[in-house]
């Protein structure tokens, strides 16, 4: 007979509004970066190319934006009704970056507005730019601060439980803990990568079928070279987060490698597959990196999950969230550096269908490995949803109605998701390239 698990729903359900707000939130930080640059290069350059790819991307971000609202205050509203326990501790030391973060998307989504609807009555295109530098700004803080609560999920500080009281609560302390700096990093490189691969992988699609517009290439030369310089910052930053978790979290290192005995020397294992013993199988390793990944030197020990207890162990399946973000985000960085090689030597091989679908591929690809980052970093937490505190059925609700709220979200995101689609794609097929170009050379008198 079927048993209701409100602690099941709960996870379901926050899993599930994350995993699609992730996508909006993502687009939301790293697109007000790609058009401040597309716009500043124009101005420089004095090419009407680059400024209609501010302006057409900031119609299309305003959409998302639109949506991210919405899932973002879902988000809020679930923290409240399926993890009341959790609130109740963790709301009274982590509530300011919270409020932080609304502040910041408040000062964004005003400038945001004004820089919009503003396009015509600037004549100084650089003055008009002025105004994406508080939505840029914005953004990313708005990741910041919500940034720091996930961090402190990671490494709860600022607070001691002294009898079961909450007592000498330290805000600041709670917000700057150990996971901040790499969490904080990691979270705006793969949003201004993601971002950067997005745009570069629609230009790819329109010069795919046959739209060999130079508005395209040039979004496509442009956002495969910003694509390119973040693939490189997340590879640097992944490096530093592999050595937070050798300290702060060797568990969650170990399970994401698979890594069960404490040894010196130790392999990075790629895939593979546990058989009935709980040996891996087909695996491929790398000798020495785990050891380099986690301490900068080859002979150093690495921790195994074996050395936890076997309630405090993250779930297994995390190694292939990790191997595939990974495998992603190394395919994103060579793909972009073969194709800046190739431009440079002046190959045609870049224009060729099969490599354009290629790059066609890297925006989605992308939000994949952003997708399999958050799982790695939700999953990789458990079972605490405050660690060394708090497991997570101790923080979820008891109510008898989650199952009937996964019910109505899902219709939810299902009518968010499919409605955004429909209106940027409508957005843009009724409004070409071509015609607005037409539109502004007919205002100037050119026609």
């Amino acid at each position: 007979m079927w048993e209701y698990d409100p602690v099941f729903f709960s996870r379901t359900l926050t899993g599930l509004t994350l995993a699609f707000h992730i996508i909006y939130a993502t687009i939301g930080v790293g697109v007000p970066l790609m058009i401040a640059i597309a716009q500043w290069i124009g101005i420089k350059k004095n090419d009407e190319h680059y400024i209609l790819l501010a302006r057409r991307w900031t119609r299309g971000f305003v959409i998302t934006v639109a949506v991210g609202v919405v899932t973002g205050t879902a988000i809020g509203l679930q923290l409240s009704l399926l993890w009341p326990n959790f609130m109740e501790l963790a709301g009274h030391v982590i509530s300011l970056p919270l409020f932080m973060e609304t502040f910041a998307f408040f000062f964004e989504a005003i400038f945001l507005g004004i820089y919009l609807y503003t396009w015509d009555r600037f004549e100084n295109q650089k003055k008009h730019m002025l105004l994406l530098i508080p939505v840029a700004i914005g953004a990313s803080f708005s990741a910041f601060f919500i940034t720091m609560v996930n961090s402190f999920m990671n490494t709860p500080q600022g607070f001691d439980i002294v009898n079961g009281a909450l007592v000498n609560v330290d805000p600041i302390a709670a917000m700057f803990n150990p996971a901040t700096p790499t969490k904080v990093a990691h979270v705006l490189t793969t949003a201004y990568m993601t971002s950067a691969f997005i745009l570069a992988s629609i230009a790819a699609f329109h010069l795919l079928k046959g739209r060999n517009h130079i508005y395209h290439k040039k979004s496509l030369y442009l956002m495969m070279k910003v694509g390119l310089i973040f693939s490189i910052a997340t590879v640097i930053v992944g490096d530093f987060s592999g050595k937070f978790l050798a300290e702060y979290q060797p568990e969650k290192l170990a399970a994401a490698e698979w890594h069960f005995e404490t040894e010196e020397k130790a392999p990075l294992k790629m895939f593979g597959w546990l058989d009935d013993d709980g040996e891996v199988q087909g695996a491929i390793e790398i000798p020495f990196a785990l050891s380099i990944l986690a301490h900068s030197d080859p002979t150093s020990e690495v921790i195994g999950l074996n050395e936890f207890p076997e309630d405090e162990r993250p779930p297994l399946i995390v190694h292939y969230f990790f191997d595939i973000m990974v495998s992603i985000g190394v395919w994103l960085t060579l793909i972009s550096l073969l194709y800046w090689f190739a431009i440079g030597q002046g190959w045609r091989f870049v224009q060729k269908k099969f490599f354009n679908f290629l790059l066609v591929l890297t925006g989605p690809l992308a939000i994949i490995a952003i997708e399999m980052g958050w799982f790695y970093a939700e999953f990789g937490r458990q079972p605490w949803i405050l660690r060394g505190f708090m497991k997570t059925p101790e923080g979820a609700t008891t109510a008898g109605y989650v199952d009937t709220m996964l019910l109505l979200f899902v219709g939810l995101y299902i009518v968010l998701g499919t409605a955004s689609v429909i209106v940027l794609r409508k957005m843009f097929k009724k409004n070409p390239v071509e015609k607005e170009l037409a539109d502004h050379a007919r205002e100037r008198g050119e026609w």
